[in-house]
């Protein structure tokens, strides 16, 4: 071989070295943030031996980890796979949003993708806030078969004392219901709950027409009725969905905020009516009774239209 055959030889050596280098290889990796608070990633191809390095906001996550938690706050989010010896396409996706593929070049690591606020977990200070909200809104104003037992459970009485056993019967109930059924203990159709929710209420306003006082066992069917609420109340937690990271804080701030709707009801009624009329002679004739017929004849009506 001549020189010149040789030189030719070590030039087209040379220039197909960064074509090696830069071989695209059959690997593929798709990492997708969830709304749930979560992140999965697939990876395909022919790599046998993977180390891969996942850092939200620069920290790494310990091992080689192909899901998780979003740690709260994150920001950014990169990965690499220390062992890839060839470029391979990463294509990242906030859940709701359209891709975005980067070619990371064997080893390298991913350029920082900016997270969306809606897969990032927010502090348990904002989680609180947040149930503590959606709790009170579901009962004022979005509640509107619950606000009228809790006016059936008022208007019955006019001493404090068996307002407050109702209620407490009634908070102790579906508190108990609502963790159960968000813990997956207790699974009940909506079908069942939905109707019976509304002929509780027409029992409870049955009771106020027929009844001049508070029985003994008044405390107790309030109970059980508020059992049925509270899977009521699960059935909505469970639409609107729970951080896993932060899951009781969420469902006991929750519970929280139906209560103050709740009282916010009573405290409403107080002031509206009873402060002023509930001396009166005529306050059960012509305020009582009317008001537990309509409330009657809304839930049977509600029973009626949930069967159907």
């Amino acid at each position: 071989m001549g020189i010149r055959h040789l030189r030719a030889l070590i030039l087209a050596l040379l220039l197909a070295t960064p074509a090696f280098a830069h071989e695209i290889g059959t690997m593929r990796v798709e990492v997708t943030f969830h709304r749930d608070h979560t992140w999965t990633a697939t990876v395909a191809g022919t790599q046998r031996r993977r180390a891969i390095e996942v850092r939200f906001d620069g920290v790494r996550v310990p091992g080689s980890p192909l899901s998780g938690e979003i740690p709260e706050h994150a920001r950014t989010f990169t990965f690499r796979d220390a062992n890839a010896y060839s470029t391979y396409a990463l294509t990242l996706v906030n859940e709701g949003s359209p891709g975005r593929t980067q070619w990371i070049e064997a080893d390298a690591t991913s350029t920082p993708f900016v997270l969306s606020r809606a897969v990032v977990p927010p502090s348990r200070a904002d989680t609180i806030r947040q149930y503590l909200a959606l709790g009170f809104v579901h009962i004022v104003p979005g509640g509107l078969d619950h606000i009228l037992f809790v006016l059936g459970m008022f208007l019955l009485t006019r001493r404090v004392r068996d307002v407050l056993s109702q209620v407490t019967a009634f908070t102790v109930a579906h508190s108990i219901t609502l963790g159960l059924t968000m813990l997956g203990v207790v699974s009940v159709s909506p079908r069942i709950v939905e109707p019976a929710i509304a002929l509780s209420i027409a029992v409870i306003a049955v009771e106020n027409v027929v009844a001049t006082s508070v029985k003994p066992w008044r405390v107790g069917i309030v109970f059980c009725f508020g059992l049925l609420h509270g899977l009521g109340f699960a059935g909505v937690l469970k639409d609107l969905g729970l951080p896993r990271s932060q899951f009781l804080p969420a469902l006991v701030s929750f519970n929280v905020g139906v209560e103050c709707g709740q009282l916010t009801v009573i405290a409403a009624a107080f002031l509206l009516f009873a402060h002023w009329f509930q001396s009166k002679t005529w306050y059960r004739r012509r305020l009582v009774v009317p008001a537990s017929v309509a409330i009657g004849a809304a839930g049977l009506f509600w029973a009626m239209q949930r069967i159907v």
